[in-house]
């Protein structure tokens, strides 16, 4: 499953790891560009999970069209499948209007996945997921991480324990197919003469550090505990997917466990470090990606120009 390859052809990439500014500089580029905005980002597709994941404000949406936003509630669970399949009927339409998709994310499997499609794979097995959940449950995640390292290890090594949803996906596979996931999803990268622009935002680390605990600080003071007790408090409970979202399982954890919230802070700021640091690992190592370095002095407008600028040496 893919998107089509005059399509792909047609897109712009703009990635980079979370709190480097990307949402600003996708707009003015999307203004450059004539684009429309389709969202990288697995968590922004829930409704009402709007501090947390920091999506662009009214404003910017108000200013540029964005797709893949809001589309799920947050008790659905959603695959990679399910994604690359929405984005390709997003791009299409957006295209097929004369104007350009640009995807705008952190999400590095979702972009991998959009590039180089992705194995669509058996059905779901619902009693199997049941027994690995109550495992879970019961005896914690990572006995349930160990059971996929003992029979894909390398797709257990690119998953944390935390990540159950992938992680019981990766099992439910082999059960199925008695072939490891990782072996089946091995879409190589595009041919640099098909590569579409792929740009990513590398700031530095250290910049990057303090725009991180910056931003938990004022997720915080905008609401993000209250928005939590909102999504707990629905008649629907939270899915796996969206309740293991970063910031919000911590919040979770923290208010089951009272925790004092100055180490909730704490935990979440360290933990988006790390995240950041995976994320420069994915797009460092994808080869369709090409970094614009940044000191952090820039605009959104000097960025979005150089962007652009990187973007068109691309196809020459």
């Amino acid at each position: 499953m893919k998107l089509e390859t005059d399509v792909l052809s047609a897109c712009w990439f703009l990635a980079g790891p979370t709190a480097c500014g990307k949402s600003a500089v996708a707009c003015e580029l999307a203004d450059m560009l004539g684009a429309e905005i389709l969202s990288l980002d697995s968590m922004a597709l829930y409704r009402g999970m709007d501090i947390g994941t920091a999506k662009p404000d009214a404003g910017a949406r108000a200013r540029v069209p964005h797709h893949l936003v809001d589309i799920l509630d947050p008790h659905e669970e959603y695959s990679l499948a399910d994604y690359v399949r929405a984005a390709a009927r997003a791009a299409g339409d957006v295209a097929r209007r004369g104007r350009v998709p640009l995807f705008v994310g952190g999400t590095g499997l979702y972009l991998r996945g959009v590039l180089r499609g992705v194995f669509q794979g058996p059905p779901a097995d619902p009693a199997l997921r049941r027994a690995l959940e109550e495992t879970a449950a019961a005896e914690g995640n990572a006995a349930v991480h160990a059971r996929l390292a003992s029979i894909d290890p390398a797709l257990a090594a690119r998953l944390v324990p935390g990540d159950l949803r992938r992680v019981i996906r990766g099992i439910e596979v082999y059960e199925q197919t008695k072939t490891p996931l990782s072996a089946q999803q091995t879409h190589g990268p595009l041919p640099e003469t098909e590569r579409p622009r792929v740009l990513w935002l590398h700031p530095p680390r250290g910049w990057l550090h303090d725009r991180i605990n910056s931003r938990v600080e004022d997720m915080f003071r905008a609401g993000l505990v209250a928005e939590v007790e909102g999504l707990l408090a629905r008649d629907r409970p939270l899915g796996n997917t969206a309740r293991q979202a970063l910031g919000y399982r911590e919040v979770i954890d923290g208010l089951a466990a009272q925790v004092p919230l100055t180490e909730t802070i704490t935990l979440i700021q360290a933990r988006t470090r790390q995240f950041a640091k995976r994320q420069h690992t994915w797009f460092r190592n994808l080869a369709e990606c090409r970094a614009v370095e940044m000191t952090g002095a820039e605009t959104p407008r000097e960025l979005a120009e150089r962007v652009l600028e990187a973007g068109l040496r691309l196809e020459t």
